[in-house]
């Protein structure tokens, strides 16, 4: 049986390299449905899955995919899906679904052009807002944004560590252009990556119960055929798992469900800022846009324009306090991302009107070069 890190460095795809992140991780099932640009996950999950003792299935749409995950999960696997626009939609009722049942699992979004079927072969960042409310209700999501093959090898690591700590869900918002992408990964020894397990219960057996938080805000978690009382439903449920259907048993369950979130936010939210020391404007970006506007603080700061980037590696939970504090001492804000202003709203809200907040950004299709981003920076300066 070959290892399940393939220790070394390799040259491969955005796409690969997340598979072969999730398997570091320790996923052992992945139920999924083809779809451009993030068929390559599936198709490398289903050769490498067997070699480690795990299970690959191919469902008949992305409805069942994302059930397949939850119930794989709830059977103590660690589970993902991979999918792109239009099946990142069929999946919003299941992701709920595992919001509302505390099921951890990581959904993959490799982005594509859209409305409806768009351009199924070309980049965009047009599902951020999805992400963050395509379900229904109010609830928290936490959502990763990498930036090249390398990261995404890491932040599928990452996702699946916050999502067996929290229990939830977690999204990894790639695009085609960093699933296609093709650079190198390095890929490290196992001693030197650090995975997580969701909390597992103690005590006794008959006290159990299934929704009781934690330390963190976080409950127990134990796997069907355990011997615990697992009772999983998507009505509202007290803490033992049962429905009742009550104004009172709804507030503590999305008290619970969303302070979880809420009250680790130090713990969950990552950015990476560059050249922010002195910065009188700030670049906000994520994702392939991120490194566009790198090379864009770059080209600017040698002609004299004193500007920074703050990378949105979380992109769910916003990082708003940065933002805010930010806010109190430069002149300008710049949003750059594929869409026509999804994050760049986020951004405005955040700022307040302390300063003007700029949109470099398009529907979809291509990458947005350097250039474009400095002339913005000019004007503006």
């Amino acid at each position: 049986m070959e290892k399940a890190i393939l220790t070394g460095k390799y040259y491969m795809t955005g796409d690969v390299a997340c598979a072969e992140g999730a398997l570091a991780a320790g996923c052992r099932f992945f139920g999924g449905y083809p779809i451009t640009p993030a068929t390559e996950i599936a198709e490398r999950m289903a050769v490498r899955l067997p070699e480690v003792g795990g299970t690959f299935i191919q469902m008949e749409d992305e409805i069942a995919a994302m059930a397949t995950v939850l119930g794989a999960s709830w059977a103590g696997v660690k589970s993902m899906t991979a999918t792109s626009g239009p099946g990142f939609s069929l999946m919003m009722e299941n992701i709920g679904l595992g919001i509302c049942t505390e099921t951890p699992c990581v959904v993959v979004n490799v982005q594509r052009g859209g409305p409806s079927t768009g351009l199924p072969t070309q980049s965009a960042q047009g599902d951020m807002m999805q992400a963050r409310w395509g379900s229904h209700g109010h609830y928290e999501i936490i959502a990763l944004a990498p930036s090249s093959p390398q990261e995404i090898f890491y932040q599928t690591i990452t996702a699946f560590n916050l999502s067996e700590t929290y229990r939830l869900p977690v999204l990894i918002m790639s695009d085609e252009i960093i699933g296609h992408m093709s650079e190198r990964v390095v890929i490290p020894d196992k001693k030197d990556i650090k995975t997580l397990c969701r909390p597992k219960p103690k005590g006794r057996k008959d006290r159990f119960k299934l929704y009781e938080p934690g330390p963190n805000g976080v409950a127990a978690m134990p796997a069907a055929g355990e011997g615990y009382n697992v009772h999983v439903t998507g009505l509202t449920h007290d803490e033992k798992g049962y429905p009742i259907l009550t104004v009172e048993t709804q507030m503590e369950m999305i008290t619970r469900l969303t302070a979880k979130i809420s009250k680790n936010l130090n713990d969950i939210i990552q950015t990476e800022p560059y050249f922010l020391d002195d910065a009188e404007m700030v670049l906000i970006s994520y994702g392939v846009s991120a490194r566009t506007s790198l090379a864009a603080v770059d080209i600017a700061r040698k002609q004299g324009i004193k500007v920074g980037l703050l990378r949105l590696i979380t992109v769910w939970p916003f990082p708003e306090e940065q933002i805010c504090e930010l806010a109190e001492r430069v002149k300008r804000f710049i949003t750059v991302e594929i869409n026509m202003g999804q994050i760049h709203r986020e951004v405005q809200r955040c700022v307040g009107g302390k300063a003007p907040v700029s949109l470099v950004g398009h529907p979809g299709g291509t990458i947005i070069p350097p250039d474009r981003v400095v002339e913005k920076l000019k004007e503006a300066f």
